[in-house]
């Protein structure tokens, strides 16, 4: 949402219809907790209206690897066709008793985030990182999905209003 300052007063954007396309990489290794969060991703990408492709992989560190994908097809370039204006990344770690989980959890993050920030795209991230099932069950079932698909539907606005004022409207 935008926010736009001015001496007189402060505004909120209205959060209508969303002309937008996500792409949703689940990595389903808890299907589960996959199901709660894709059920309220998908929820709130259609309260606006934005329409989404759904990606499925084994597990949270293959998600990024996806993402790299889409980029190097050129999926989330501007000017591309069929582009996605964002993702949303939905998946599940929770800790084991090796230092697995820290690798997965660091790892699946990191190259998420890299490939976000150098392609300029939105992402939403619901990978859960927690210690139990009951733990994962309480985030997932508290709405996480619709979390990470409403903060990559901010971004998404915020990109759009950063190109109208590029492009000259205010």
């Amino acid at each position: 949402m935008i926010v736009k300052t001015d001496s007189q007063s402060q505004q909120r954007t209205p959060r209508g219809k969303l002309d937008a396309r996500v792409l949703i990489i689940e990595g389903r290794y808890y299907e589960e907790i996959g199901d709660l969060l894709l059920q309220h991703a998908i929820a709130a990408l259609d309260a606006r209206g934005v329409s989404y492709e759904h990606i499925v992989v084994p597990g949270a560190l293959e998600i990024p690897q996806v993402l790299i994908q889409a980029a190097n097809w050129g999926l989330l370039a501007r000017d591309a066709p069929n582009r996605f204006d964002g993702v949303v990344a939905l998946g599940c770690v929770i800790r084991g008793e090796t230092s697995h989980y820290d690798i997965v959890c660091n790892n699946a993050n990191h190259w998420m985030m890299e490939t976000a920030a150098r392609h300029a795209t939105p992402v939403g991230n619901a990978i859960l990182t927690v210690d139990t099932m009951e733990q994962a069950l309480a985030r997932a079932n508290g709405g996480k999905g619709a979390d990470a698909a409403n903060a990559c539907m901010q971004l998404i606005e915020i990109g759009h209003a950063f190109e109208s004022r590029r492009a000259g409207a205010v």
